[in-house]
């Protein structure tokens, strides 16, 4: 069997992350320099405007022409590539012939899904054929849940380097954040809402913290989520649910679980958005829980439902503007303490939109280093996390390409 021709496919590239992913590698590799890549997409007239658009550099960059529901088209595209990077969604409507053609031909895969349903029944029905062929499948290579699950191995790498032990409890808090939605994002987050609304049964499996843990590894302790204004402590500011929380908790707990529970058998993890001090901060923090619940009403009723798609959120191939993502960051704050009390604090912060400027390049480190970084033989076939498979070697692509960094802080 011929090694495959192309490092990386893009398959969804004319889709609005798509086209941001596009932009981004041709920007750091070219087409035919160390990370050989191609566009992959349903329509070969948007590839080939999608060519144009990124000028005269990209005169070279191969197309390929696949559909999501075509079986055969994606097995062919799995075969020439050692990574495929999807940016497809709603992956629960689109995404699975992709991740089973992967698992079964052997070929690496990664995404930004947020889904967290999906993740879980792709698991169930493909991990056996991904670890008999060698595929390693890994979701949420995005804002959910990079900068989480990198920024608690971080801390726990360093707790470990100056404690010699893990923090057994570790809080995630957004200091802040400017960025936007996408149609795509929006559909992804609608489709799950009415997924969980006719089904009792899903909508327990969405608060189980532990719903992406490998069965007997799932560990016992009781979690807290936070749903309703809070004061912090560790913080000293009030604070409210944080949106992304539902996916990020999961893949740091599954992280936890695939890592033979390196941070602990009785780690405790939560996330949530700092609104400030006093009363103001205790008021912000009760309008963000009202806005919030108000969504989600108004996603789980179907006539409010499809008001809000026609005529409030943005359609499929909407988003930031190119000067909004630029303009966008985010930064996120960690405090993790250990059994005994000692405590340790880090920053993670992205110099774009962190849901498309930032989830782009994010996407693109993980894509590359999952093509040249990671070898098989050291990771094997299976459905893995970015910190369990990728660790370090992605926290220094991501630190030195991407525009995030990680770091140690003090107590302010």
């Amino acid at each position: 069997m011929s090694p495959p021709s192309r490092d990386v496919v893009v398959f969804g590239a004319t889709s609005f992350v798509g086209k941001i992913l596009c932009r981004y590698l041709l920007e750091q590799f070219g087409t035919h320099g160390g990370l050989k890549w191609a566009a992959a997409g349903r329509s070969r007239p948007k590839l080939e405007e999608l060519r144009e658009s990124l000028g005269p550099k990209a005169k070279r960059l191969p197309l390929i022409v696949a559909d999501a529901a075509d079986d055969a088209a994606l097995h062919k595209l799995c075969a020439g590539a050692r990574v495929v990077v999807s940016t497809v969604g709603p992956y629960a409507l689109h995404g699975e012939p992709l991740v089973k053609a992967c698992a079964e031909s052997g070929t690496d895969y990664c995404d930004l899904t947020g889904e967290v349903q999906w993740i879980r029944r792709m698991v169930q029905r493909h991990e056996a054929a991904a670890r008999q062929s060698g595929a390693r499948i890994v979701h949420c290579c995005g804002f959910d849940s990079i900068p989480s699950d990198l920024g608690v191995h971080f801390l726990q790498r360093e707790a470990m380097r100056q404690f010699g032990a893990p923090c057994t409890r570790v809080k995630m808090r957004v200091e802040s954040i400017r960025g936007g939605l996408s149609g795509g994002t929006v559909a992804s987050m609608m489709n799950v809402i009415k997924e969980a609304v006719g089904n009792p049964a899903l909508r327990k499996e969405l608060a189980d913290p532990y719903s992406l843990c490998p069965p007997g590894r799932v560990a016992k302790v009781r979690q807290h989520e936070v749903r309703a204004p809070e004061r912090d402590p560790d913080f000293d500011a009030w604070i409210a649910p944080f949106v992304m929380s539902a996916i990020n908790t999961r893949i740091v707990h599954r992280t936890n679980a695939l890592s033979e529970q390196a941070y602990g058998a009785d780690f405790r993890y939560d996330e949530a958005t700092l609104m400030g001090r006093g009363l103001a901060g205790r008021l912000a923090a009760t309008a963000m829980v009202a806005g919030l619940a108000g969504s989600m009403l108004a996603g789980a009723i179907g006539p409010l439902r499809a008001a809000l798609e026609r005529f409030v959120l943005p359609k499929p191939g909407e988003g930031p503007s190119p000067d909004a993502q630029r303009d966008g960051g985010f930064d996120l704050r960690f405090v993790g303490t250990t059994a005994d009390g000692r405590q340790l604090r880090s920053q993670v912060t992205g110099d774009r939109d962190p849901g498309y400027g930032s989830t782009g390049k994010m996407l693109g480190q993980a894509a590359a280093c999952l093509a040249l970084d990671v070898d098989k033989a050291a990771k094997p076939g299976g459905f893995w996390t970015p910190a369990s498979l990728f660790g370090d070697r992605l926290v220094q692509r991501l630190q030195a390409h991407a525009g995030l960094s990680f770091e140690l802080i003090s107590p302010a």
